[in-house]
């Protein structure tokens, strides 16, 4: 790890991990500078490189934002554009491709990192850890206005029993080791669920996995989002995976049953009451509510 020059002493450390930054035509540049300046410019542990995919064509003042992160990161910044949209899961794996360090920081382009959050994560994959998530404070419009907690289950045994019925990780949070999903075989098309399929993929070839409890990345929550999670669509999505998660072993028939009539009404409800349920039930609860709810995640 290189250290800060003591002539400069607000210089940040940096560690050979890269962060890995998808960015598609709806994203706002605004948002993007604030997601990349959080996970560069702020944070106490910087990232070695920054690969930023370009999935598809975007628009004129999002190329130009593109353009003046390269220019002006304090890190090399390596630009991945794809000539087509090809989604998340595609978007990914091409960003993978490119990272050329071993460690890999995920975030999204309108999210906000805190300034001890890869300090923290590469703390725990030096200890030996292969996927390393945090919490998330959710927000409308002002990071430092949480409206919600997403709080994950922290321990071995606790995330795999977690995983049996929702996902144990924050997507936007994970930092891995790429020699882990290389044996798993990356991130592989599940709807919107690719990173469920991911960690659960993780968890049953014995990876070493933890989450840190604290809300270390700031999550927008856009008006459309818990829409997003439902309809026919989505509960087809959220049945086959529990077909894939029986095929598996990772749950049993009761479980799978269960899970197939709960999690398939859920996608079904409308946007305002999923909300709620996701907040009250699996999301974590308000800041300072420690509840029991809250500490199960």
């Amino acid at each position: 790890m290189d250290r800060p020059d003591p002539a400069h002493p607000l210089a940040a450390s940096t560690a050979p991990f890269s962060l890995l930054l998808p960015v598609y035509a709806g994203d706002d540049p605004g948002f993007l500078r604030l997601a990349f300046e959080s996970s560069v410019q702020e944070q106490a542990l910087r990232p070695s490189e920054a690969v930023i995919v370009q999935d598809g064509p975007v628009p004129e003042a999002l190329v130009a934002e593109l353009e003046r992160l390269e220019a002006e990161s304090p890190i090399p910044v390596r630009m991945v554009r794809l000539p087509e949209n090809l989604g998340l899961t595609a978007a990914l794996n091409r960003g993978l491709e490119a990272c050329s360090q071993p460690v890999v920081a995920r975030m999204d382009a309108d999210d906000v990192s805190r300034p001890e959050r890869f300090a923290r994560q590469w703390a725990l994959i030096e200890a030996g850890y292969e996927l390393v998530g945090t919490g998330m404070a959710e927000f409308d419009s002002d990071p430092s206005r949480p409206s919600g907690l997403r709080v994950p289950p922290v321990g071995a045994e606790r995330i795999r029993e977690h995983a049996r019925t929702h996902n144990p990780f924050n997507h936007p949070t994970m930092m891995y080791r790429v020699a882990a999903l290389d044996r798993v075989g990356r991130y592989e098309p599940f709807g919107r669920m690719e990173d469920y399929w991911l960690g659960v993929r993780l968890i049953d070839s014995g990876a070493r996995v933890e989450n840190l409890a604290e809300p270390l990345v700031a999550y927008r929550v856009g008006a459309g989002a818990f829409a997003r999670r439902g309809g026919w669509a989505e509960a087809r999505t959220e049945w086959r995976l529990q077909r894939e998660l029986l095929r598996m072993g990772f749950v049993n028939r009761g479980q799978y049953l269960r899970n197939v009539v709960m999690k398939g009404a859920y996608r079904l409800l409308p946007a305002g009451l999923k909300r709620v349920l996701f907040r009250r039930l699996i999301g974590g609860g308000l800041p300072g509510d420690r509840s029991p709810r809250s500490e199960r995640g």
